[in-house]
């Protein structure tokens, strides 16, 4: 017993091992191709909070600008909601805490005033079709937008999935939540932004 639990273990970690080289790989991929504009600085820059003055990934710094399609294939850019509160929520299809948060996720986006900015992993999945019939299981309402590169889940240094960023009327980064959330800890989110 105590074998297999150790196998099981590292092929775990083996696996994940993989995934994390392969996910971090896609960091210098090329921002000019289709589906993708990530409109920020350098990944460096970014870290550090050097980008444009104030742009980073802590609490009060100016939110990361990115632009993606949606599944309709509208373009989208997270400074198209500036004076709104917004939660950018990175996730994928084949995420359990994913598909657990989604009902919650819709119900918050009917019944609040908040923009939901749900950033698929799309270089994850095996393909669109996927996407599409995760977004009518759930009867998503909210924007799908389409990460085909992974490049602002990179910009926005993702892991793990979901994560969410709240972001407030000023453009500003107030909280990112690490792992699923339920609706009460939404509700507490937007209470303080």
């Amino acid at each position: 017993m105590k074998r297999w639990i150790i196998i099981l273990a590292v092929t775990a970690l083996f696996g994940w091992a993989i995934y994390d080289f392969a996910y971090q790989g896609k960091a210098s991929s090329d921002p000019e191709e289709e589906g993708t504009t990530v409109t920020t600085g350098e990944t460096d820059e970014l870290s550090n909070g050097a980008e444009n003055g104030n742009t980073g990934l802590e609490k009060g710094q100016q939110a990361p600008d990115f632009t993606l399609q949606t599944l309709e294939g509208e373009e989208v850019s997270l400074s198209d909601y500036r004076g709104k509160k917004v939660m950018i929520n990175f996730w994928a299809t084949w995420c359990p805490p994913c598909r657990a948060e989604m009902p919650d996720m819709e119900k918050f986006y009917q019944n609040e005033d908040i923009v939901i900015l749900a950033v698929n992993l799309t270089e994850t999945e095996s393909g669109l079709k996927e996407v599409q019939e995760f977004r009518d299981e759930f009867n998503l309402s909210f924007p799908i937008l389409l990460d085909k590169k992974v490049e602002v889940a990179n910009k926005y240094q993702i892991n793990p999935v979901p994560t969410s960023v709240f972001v407030d009327e000023d453009g500003k980064i107030d909280s990112v939540m690490l792992g699923a959330m339920n609706y009460d800890m939404m509700l507490q989110r937007l209470e303080e932004l």
